[in-house]
């Protein structure tokens, strides 16, 4: 099914790209005020370069200049090579053909300081993924005990490794602030992916890519789920600031690195790298960072599901702040955060996806060790990826939270029983797959988790809900991985910006209702934050924050069709569906 209702002949479509920059035209919300369903989905760990930037129209890694691309080493040395550690890259099993001497240690790579195709060396065949609630810290040989799908290692993505991996927006230490060296420089091939091919397909739904939309905050995960729905980095209340183990706050050295144990870092004083950022006031505080009792690298929450075995010093104190949740009830706005084994870890029993039966014990193969009835969480369910619950008003008991905090399998039945014109879905919908479905490297792989995302956007697509649904998709974070354009506040990059970020460029596409354009590439500056003014202005909300306040909203996507063409070439083939 095509979005709209002005899609007889895809051959009269034509692709454009929208050339605005952040604050060129006012805002135009007449197409918003149109949308009556705004679906958000909330993707995993890949910055654009990685995952979208050899889609044809964008700012990509074409464009990246040899003085980004190139890594440089602590003492601001470009490497020679790029040291692995993946166990699927390192040499062996992979032949040396690099030495590298620019560093206290030598080493041999079978790689040179540039971009690399993942993919050339860990196909999407190869069993190097790992079964649910395996760690594996370097990766996985292939083996037919592992999962298909070609998973690499995790890469560290933290709150102060970011901001030194930036470098003041010359993007040239991601590989020395980074826990797993090289494997920063590797992309995956766009025109592979599933999403890639859906949307390259004769009977695709029109699309728009924005190409300068970046994630809220620096770091992780858990910080930039905060950000999306409240614009702010939380605070630990009452946290201990003695200096013993029960200590959250990190401690960085001079040029604001918190960690000890990396390759190529090391740091020029005692560090500590921890949940909180560095306390104020201190003869340790350094300057030009954050500082105080905000929680900005992962904390579990006060309320179940939390990760079993979590000592209560250690869970973040119950939040109070308001968030986009509160505001949208506030007006009378539907909505709705739909988790994939959302029901199975919060002990709904019997609701759309659970699968432990009826106790007294958890009964599918699946759960996290640890696990107690009803409690009966998925292995790689990730309770820091669940924002609302960290709130007061979302706890366990509360109407608020059985209206609002719902499974993704309940999604996904709203969805399929749209039909004869009536949209069954809430005014917002946040959608959060659950880990293996997530695309983030470590326990999942990209193939498989695109895979689940063209089945999302093929269920709205397939109901009466595409006419006047917004559907974004975007990933929380940059996973650690290259990108070439400085975000707003970086070197002097403009745009909205304070201390929390924004971070590094991630992917971002919409699926645009009743656009007559086949495919567009909107250049106007995003970051999470603008998914909450687009909610804001669409309901006539107040901004969370300054930051919500600042940034543009969607209004642009809606104008795509009103650019110029881009090149002749990628849109005959577009026409013909032939890529």
């Amino acid at each position: 099914m095509r979005r709209g209702f002005g899609f007889a002949l895809l051959g009269l479509l034509a692709a454009a790209v929208v050339a605005v920059s952040a604050g060129a035209k006012g805002r135009d919300d007449h197409h918003l005020q149109k949308i009556d369903h705004i679906v958000v989905i909330y993707e995993e760990n890949h910055s654009f370069d990685n995952l979208y930037g050899g889609w044809e129209g964008v700012n990509g890694r074409a464009n990246a200049t040899a003085a980004q691309i190139t890594q440089v080493n602590q003492a601001g040395t470009p490497f020679t090579c790029l040291k692995q550690l993946d166990v699927n890259l390192t040499s062996p099993p992979l032949a040396a053909t690099c030495n590298d001497t620019t560093t206290a240690t030598p080493f041999s790579s079978a790689f040179t300081n540039t971009l690399f195709d993942i993919g050339t060396f860990i196909p999407t065949s190869a069993r190097t993924c790992p079964q649910p609630g395996v760690f594996a810290p370097n990766g996985l040989l292939p083996s037919a005990a592992n999962l298909p799908g070609g998973c690499t290692r995790d890469i560290v993505h933290r709150f102060y490794q970011e901001q030194y991996q930036l470098n003041s927006g010359k993007q040239n230490r991601y590989t020395t602030g980074s826990d797993a060296a090289g494997l920063t420089q590797g992309f995956y091939d766009t025109k592979a992916l599933p999403i890639y091919q859906y949307l390259h397909t004769k009977d695709h739904p029109s699309y728009v890519i924005a190409d300068d939309f970046f994630q809220g905050a620096f770091g992780g995960s858990f910080l930039n789920h905060q950000w999306l729905i409240s614009a702010r980095a939380p605070t630990f209340t009452g946290p201990v600031n003695d200096g013993s183990a029960n200590d959250l706050h990190s401690i960085i050295d001079a040029n604001g690195f918190p960690n000890a144990t990396y390759p190529f870092y090391h740091p020029t004083t005692t560090v500590k790298d921890s949940q909180l950022t560095q306390a104020c006031g201190l003869p340790t505080t350094v300057a030009g960072f954050a500082c105080g009792d905000f929680a900005v690298n992962t904390s579990q929450p006060a309320y179940q599901p939390f990760q079993p075995g979590t000592l209560p010093a250690r869970q973040l104190p119950a939040l109070h702040a308001s968030n986009i949740g509160d505001e949208l009830s506030a007006a009378g706005a539907s909505w709705a955060w739909y988790s994939g084994g959302w029901n199975n870890a919060a002990g709904v029993i019997g609701g759309p996806g659970w699968t432990n039966g009826d106790g007294p014990t958890c009964t599918d193969p699946q759960t996290f060790a640890g696990a107690v009835y009803p409690n009966c969480p998925n292995a790689v369910f990730q309770f820091h990826h669940q924002p609302f619950n960290y709130f007061f008003n979302y706890r366990p008991g509360t109407f608020a939270r059985q209206e609002h905090l719902r499974d993704e399998a309940e999604f996904m039945q709203l969805a399929q029983s749209s039909t004869d014109h009536t949209c069954n879905l809430n005014a917002v919908s946040f959608i959060k797959p659950i880990g293996l479905e997530n695309e983030h490297p470590g326990y999942t792989s990209v193939s498989e988790g695109s895979n689940h995302l063209v089945q999302l956007l093929k269920t709205i697509e397939g109901s009466s809900c595409a006419r006047d649904t917004l559907v974004l998709v975007t990933y929380d974070e940059f996973g650690g991985q290259f990108d070439h354009v400085a975000p707003p506040g970086q070197g002097g990059a403009l745009g909205a910006h304070d201390e929390w970020g924004p971070g590094t460029r991630v992917p971002a596409l919409f699926l645009v209702p009743n656009s007559h354009d086949d495919f567009a590439v909107d250049h106007t500056q995003y970051d999470t934050t603008s998914i909450l003014a687009t909610i804001e202005h669409r309901y006539n909300l107040a901004p969370l924050s300054t930051r919500d306040a600042a940034v543009n909203d969607f209004s642009n996507v809606f104008n795509a069709k009103e650019a110029k063409k881009h090149d002749e070439g990628d849109q005959k083939k577009h026409e013909r569906g032939d890529h």
